[in-house]
C-alpha cells in the first residue's frame, strides 16, 4: 500500500472482522485522517509510516488497538509532538524497534519518550544532523541494546554520551565526521559491535578501545588511518571481525603479533602495505579469512604467514607480487588454506620446465586457486608442475595470462578439478590429452582463446561437463560429434564466433532447435560470417533441407566406385585373362554334362498341374478324372504330391523338372496369385532352356489381352505358342480332351489357331 497517494486510513473502511496481517506498509502516503477504532489488526507486528502525514494537522485516533506492534518506522513523519506522543503511546506495550530517520520535530524529546518505553531495545536515528551528542540525549535509554546513528554529521561526543546505556551491544557511528575514536565508546562493558567506518579518523591510540572487552566486531574501514600502534588492540582480545580496509595503512607495527587470539576475519585490503614481514600475523592463531588485496605488496618471504595454520581464505590480488616472491615457500605455513587469489600481480613464467620448488606444494587442502590477469605484458607459459601438491583443487583460473599453450600434464596433479577457466589466452589449439586427468570437470571456460575448432572435445573425455563457455573464438563449424561427446551438457555459450552458414553446420542447427536438455545462450543472435552474401544473416534462419542429400558426396562415391571397378577389370584382364578363359570353358563342359544327365533321367510324372486354389474344383472334377482315370496320365498336384517340410519354391522346381510337361490352368485368380506366377515363371525358364514343348496353357476364362499386358512372358508365349480355352469348348468337350491328350503325347503342341479366328481351330 506504499506510495498510493492514500489520504484516509480508517478501520471502518476495511472490514468489520479481524485481519490476519502481520506487516502493514503505508509509507509515502499523504494521510490526513488516521483512525483505528476497532481491533481489526490484532496480529500486526510491523508498521511502516515512513514519509506519511505531510501536514502537521491531521485527525489522529488510534486508541489502544496497536498493542502488538514491535517494529515501528516513523521516519520523515511531519506530525506535531503531541500526535507523535500519542502514536508512541499506542504501541508502548510491545515496541522493541523504532526507526526515526530524518525527523523534523524535537528529536531529543522523541528520544526521551521512546526510551521510556520499557520494551524498547533498538533505536535507529539516521540522517538527523545531530552534529554533537551531549550526555543528556540518551540518558533515559538504559534498555537500548542497538543504537544506529549513521549519517548524522557527528563531529564530537561528550565523554558520558553513552554512559547510561549499560545494555548497549551494537553501536553504529558510521558515515559521520569523527576525527578520532570517541572517548564515549570506552567503558561499555556489553558492547559487541562498534561501527566507526566512513569517518575522518586519522590516528589510533592505545586506549581507544579500553574496557570494551566483549567486543566481537570492529569496523574502522574507510577512514584516514595511516599506522597501527602495536598496543591498539590490547583490550579487545575477544575480537572476531576487524575491518581496516580503505585506509592508508603502510605499516602494521607488530599490531597483530599478540592480543587477538580469537580474530577470524581481518580486512586490510585497499591500503598502502608494501611488505609482509616475518611473523607479521603471528598472534592470529584463529584467523580464517585474510584480505590483503589492492595494496602495493611486493615483498613476501618465508614466515610471512607464520602461525596462520587455521587460515582458509587469503586474498592477495591486485598487488605487485612477482614470481620470486612465491617461489621461496611463502605459503608453506598455510596448511589448511582452501582459497588463494593471486590474480593481477607480476607473476609470470617464460618456459614450461618443471620447477624445483613448486609454490603450492604444501597446500594439499586448497580448493580454489586464481592466478589470472598478470600485469607484466608479453606471452608466457606455465611450468608443467606448478599445480603439484594440489590434490584437492576444485576451481582453477588462469584467464588473461597471455599463455600460448599448456603442457599436457599440467592437470595431472589435480584429479578432482571441477571448474576450469583458461579464457582470454592465446592457445589457438588445445590437446585432448590435457583434459584426460580431470574427468570430473563440470564447468569449462575457453572464451577468447583464438580456438579454430572444438574438435579436441571429442577425445577430451569430459563426460560430466554441464557448462561450456566458448565466446569470441574463431571457429566456424561445430560438429555433431563434439556435441555427442558431451552428454551431460546443460548450458553453452557460443556468442561472437565466426559461423559458416552452410551444410557443415546443419547438424549443429538441428541440435540447437530440437534438444530439450541443453540451453544455448542467445542462439537467436548468432550471425553468419561466411559466405559473404549471407554475412550478418541469422544462423538459425539458414535452410538446411538441401543438406539432407549431399550430391557432391554421391558423385564422389560414384566416381570412386567406377574408377575402382575399371581398375579391377584392367587388373583382372591383365593378370588373370587365361585363368578366366579356362574357367569359362570348364563351366560350359559341366553344363553340357548336366543336360545330358537330365535327358537320360526318366520323369516321375507326365505333367505337373499349376492352378489356383479357387480353381481346384475344376481340376478335381474335370481335369483329374479325365487325364488320370480315363487316359492314364500320372499327374503331379501340389496339395497331394509336394514333400512336407520342404521349401515351397524347391517343391515347385522339383515338380516342374520332374514332369515331362507343365499344365497351367489360367484364370483371373491365377494371374493374381504370387505362387502361381512363380510356377509359370519356372516353367517358362525350362521352356527356354530346353527348347522343347514342355508347357501347356489352359484358359478357364476369356481374358482380354489388355489384362495380360503386365504378364510379359505369358503374353509373349501366346503370340508364338498355341493354347486351350475351356469356355470355347462347351459345345465340343470331347475335342478339348482329345487335343489335350495329343499335347501330352507329342513333343510340340498342335497347331491351334488364335482365339480370334474361330472355334473350328480352337476348343
Amino acid at each position: 500500500m506504499a506510495g498510493n497517494n492514500m489520504r484516509f486510513f480508517e478501520s471502518g473502511h476495511l472490514t468489520n472482522t479481524s485481519l490476519k496481517l502481520k506487516s502493514l506498509d503505508l509509507s509515502r502516503n499523504p494521510i490526513t485522517v488516521f483512525r483505528i477504532t476497532a481491533d481489526i489488526l490484532p496480529n500486526l507486528t510491523w508498521l511502516n509510516l515512513r514519509g506519511t502525514f505531510k501536514k502537521r494537522q491531521v485527525t489522529w485516533d488510534v486508541r489502544t488497538f496497536l498493542g502488538n506492534v514491535s517494529l515501528l518506522d516513523i521516519s520523515e513523519v511531519r506530525l506535531s509532538l503531541r500526535y507523535m506522543t500519542s502514536l508512541l503511546a499506542s504501541v508502548s506495550s510491545s515496541l522493541t524497534v523504532l526507526r526515526m530517520d530524518k525527523m523534523s520535530c524535537s528529536l531529543a524529546e522523541l528520544i526521551n519518550i521512546s526510551c521510556s518505553i520499557p520494551t524498547m531495545s533498538a533505536l535507529q536515528l539516521q540522517n538527523n544532523k545531530l552534529g554533537s551528542i551531549n550526555s543528556s540525549v540518551f540518558h533515559l535509554c538504559a534498555n537500548v541494546k542497538d543504537l544506529d546513528l549513521q549519517r548524522n554529521q557527528i563531529n564530537s561526543t561528550d565523554e558520558g554520551a553513552f554512559r547510561s546505556m549499560k545494555e548497549l551491544k551494537v553501536l553504529t557511528l558510521s558515515d559521520n565526521r569523527l576525527q578520532s575514536v570517541p572517548v564515549a565508546t570506552r567503558n561499555l562493558p556489553n558492547l559487541m559491535e562498534l561501527d566507526l567506518s566512513k569517518n575522518k579518523i586519522n590516528a589510533l591510540h592505545c586506549d581507544d578501545f579500553a574496557n570494551i572487552t566483549k567486543l566481537r566486531h570492529l569496523k574502522l574501514n574507510a577512514n584516514l588511518i595511516s599506522a597501527l600502534p602495536s598496543c591498539v588492540f590490547k583490550d579487545v582480545t575477544k575480537l572476531e571481525v576487524l575491518k581496516l580496509q580503505n585506509n592508508s595503512i603502510s605499516q602494521l607495527n607488530t599490531a597483530f603479533k599478540m592480543y587477538l587470539p580469537n580474530l577470524k576475519q581481518l580486512h586490510l585490503n585497499s591500503n598502502k602495505l608494501v611488505a609482509i614481514n616475518h611473523g607479521e600475523f603471528g598472534g592470529l592463531r584463529s584467523l580464517q579469512n585474510l584480505s590483503l588485496h589492492s595494496n602495493q605488496i611486493k615483498k613476501l618471504g618465508m614466515g610471512s604467514f607464520l602461525g596462520l595454520k587455521n587460515l582458509t581464505d587469503i586474498h592477495l590480488q591486485l598487488n605487485m607480487i612477482d614470481t620470486e616472491q612465491i617461489a621461496g615457500g611463502v605459503f608453506n605455513d598455510l596448511i589448511n588454506l582452501r582459497r588463494l587469489d593471486l590474480s593481477n600481480n607480476h607473476i609470470r613464467y617464460y618456459n614450461s620446465r618443471p620447477l624445483r620448488n613448486p609454490p603450492f606444494l604444501h597446500l594439499s587442502l586448497l580448493e580454489t586457486l586464481y592466478i589470472p590477469s598478470q600485469r607484466r605484458r608479453g606471452r608466457s607459459q606455465l611450468p608443467s608442475n606448478i599445480l603439484k601438491g594440489l590434490s584437492n583443487l576444485l576451481d582453477f583460473t588462469c584467464r588473461n595470462s597471455q599463455l600460448v599453450w599448456l603442457p599436457v600434464d599440467t592437470f595431472s596433479y589435480t584429479p578432482r578439478l571441477q571448474r576450469l577457466d583458461i579464457s582470454s589466452n592465446e592457445f589457438q589449439d588445445l590437446s585432448p590429452a590435457l583434459f584426460h586427468p580431470i574427468k570430473d570437470v563440470r564447468s569449462l571456460y575457453i572464451s577468447r582463446t583464438r580456438l579454430g575448432s572444438l574438435e579436441f572435445l571429442k577425445d577430451a573425455r569430459l563426460g560430466k561437463l554441464n557448462f561450456l563457455q566458448s565466446k569470441r573464438n574463431v571457429f566456424s563449424v561445430i560438429s555433431e560429434d563434439v556435441l555427442e561427446s558431451l552428454p551431460e551438457l546443460v548450458y553453452v555459450d557460443f556468442q561472437g564466433n565466426n559461423f559458416t552458414c552452410d551444410c557443415d553446420n546443419a547438424g549443429f542447427l538441428q541440435w540447437v532447435k530440437e534438444n530439450n536438455k541443453t540451453q544455448v545462450f542467445d542462439a537467436y543472435s548468432f550471425e553468419c560470417n561466411y559466405p559473404l552474401q549471407l554475412k550478418s544473416k541469422k544462423l538459425l534462419d539458414l535452410d538446411t533441407q538441401s543438406c539432407t542429400v549431399n550430391t557432391d558426396f554421391i558423385c564422389f562415391i560414384s566416381t570412386t566406385c567406377t574408377i575402382l571397378l575399371f581398375m579391377a577389370m584392367s587388373f583382372t584382364y591383365h593378370f588373370l585373362r587365361w585363368q578366366l578363359t579356362y574357367a569359362y570353358y570348364f563351366f560350359l563342359a559341366l553344363l553340357a554334362d548336366k543336360k545330358r544327365k537330365n535327358q537320360q533321367t526318366p520323369h516321375q510324372y507326365d505333367a505337373f498341374v499349376s492352378y489356383n486354389t479357387h480353381d481346384e474344383h475344376w481340376v478335381l472334377r474335370n481335369l483329374l478324372p479325365k487325364l488320370e482315370e480315363e487316359q492314364g496320365w500320372a499327374l503331379c498336384l501340389h496339395h497331394r504330391d509336394f514333400e512336407p517340410g520342404k521349401p515351397i519354391i524347391e517343391n515347385i522346381t522339383d515338380a516342374i523338372y520332374g514332369s515331362r510337361k507343365t499344365i497351367c490352368v489360367i484364370s483371373r485368380r491365377y494371374l493374381e496369385s504370387e505362387w502361381c506366377s512363380r510356377e509359370i515363371q519356372v516353367a517358362s525358364f525350362r521352356l527356354f532352356d530346353e527348347q522343347k514343348d514342355v508347357l501347356i496353357l489352359i484358359f478357364l476364362e476369356d481374358i482380354p489381352t489388355r489384362q495380360l499386358s503386365p504378364f510379359y512372358r505369358m503374353k509373349k508365349m501366346l503370340k508364338s505358342k498355341t493354347y486351350l480355352s475351356w469356355p470355347r469348348a462347351e459345345g465340343h468337350p470331347e475335342v478339348f480332351w482329345e487335343k489335350l491328350r495329343q499335347a501330352l503325347l507329342t513333343k510340340e503342341m498342335l497347331d491351334l489357331k488364335p482365339l480370334a479366328r474361330g472355334i473350328s481351330h480352337k476348343v
